[in-house]
């Protein structure tokens, strides 16, 4: 892969990271105590009132925020990967087979870590 790939790559990680993050700040609080990293977040409670109709919008939108939060952390995780993996030179290698992974799929979707070929596999597609 040449030098203006893996910049336009890491361009294209380092904006959804920033996009990742406003969405966790969004449903939750950085929580500094049991992390240095920026992968680890809590989910805020919402407070509406004590009254049982309260109670339960409560708790609905208390799940929501847990499901968007695990999966954006999940999200800045992949994304936290991949530059890491493209300061150490490993970005681009499928973690399956060792073969490098086809530019056009780390264009769409920069956090791959497994080439179409193993991804399939894993799936049960071939």
């Amino acid at each position: 892969m040449d030098k203006k790939t893996f910049k336009e790559i890491k361009k294209k990680l380092l904006e959804q990271k920033k996009v990742v993050e406003k969405g966790l700040e969004t449903v939750g609080k950085k929580d500094d105590a049991t992390s240095q990293d920026d992968e680890n977040f809590n989910s805020r409670f919402p407070d509406y009132g004590d009254k049982e109709d309260e109670n339960a919008a409560e708790v609905s939108v208390y799940s929501d925020r847990l499901a968007i939060e695990q999966e954006l952390e999940k999200d800045i995780k992949d994304i936290n990967k991949a530059l890491k993996n493209i300061k150490d030179g490993s970005y681009g290698i499928c973690k399956h087979c060792g073969k490098p992974i086809d530019e056009r799929r780390l264009m769409i979707r920069p956090t791959s870590s497994s080439c179409v070929e193993c991804k399939k596999r894993l799936k049960g597609e071939n």
